[in-house]
């Protein structure tokens, strides 16, 4: 026989075949024992991740929310505070009007218990001269009557007296 190019022949398709067979066993059989294995942790790996990323974006959208509520509580806060503050002024404003009435009130009443106190020691220094002249006129009328003078004479100093002492004193 001549010789061929590939020799091909029974026993080299039978091996071939055979090797084939083979591969074709230890492929399935590395498929599972070990190719498998590693899609099932790489599927479990991929399921972890989108379930790690869903859980990520839940606690996003919840972290938002509350960031949402916290700002809007923090402006009612704001809001309350500055209502305080607002009513905390008007209460001082008031009470300040209302002391500076009660001060008014209170000075008016000074004042007009000053001036009643002068009018009270403006009478009775009136009656401390009233009972001057009296005394006076009553001493000036002894030495009248001591002297004999007439009449016309006592009447006449007694008035010049109260002329004098009046019209001083009086007006003072």
């Amino acid at each position: 026989m001549e010789p061929r190019l590939f020799n091909l022949d029974f026993q080299l398709l039978s091996d071939s075949c055979l090797t084939l067979i083979a591969v074709f066993v230890l492929v399935l059989v590395a498929s599972n024992l070990l190719f498998n294995p590693v899609r099932e942790f790489m599927k479990k790996r991929r399921e972890k991740i989108a379930q790690d990323l869903e859980q990520a974006k839940t606690s996003k959208e919840q972290a938002e929310a509350e960031k949402q509520e916290y700002l809007s509580k923090l402006g009612e806060i704001e809001k309350e505070a500055e209502r305080i503050l607002s009513e905390a002024r008007k209460k001082a404003v008031e009470n300040q009007k209302r002391i500076e009435e009660e001060a008014r009130t209170e000075a008016a009443n000074i004042i007009a218990q000053a001036r009643r106190e002068a009018e009270l020691e403006k009478s009775k220094v009136a009656d401390e001269v009233r009972q001057q002249m009296i005394e006076i006129a009553s001493l000036m009328a002894g030495k009248v009557v001591s002297q004999s003078m007439t009449t016309q004479i006592q009447d006449s100093l007694v008035e010049e007296t109260l002329k004098e002492m009046g019209e001083s004193t009086w007006l003072s």
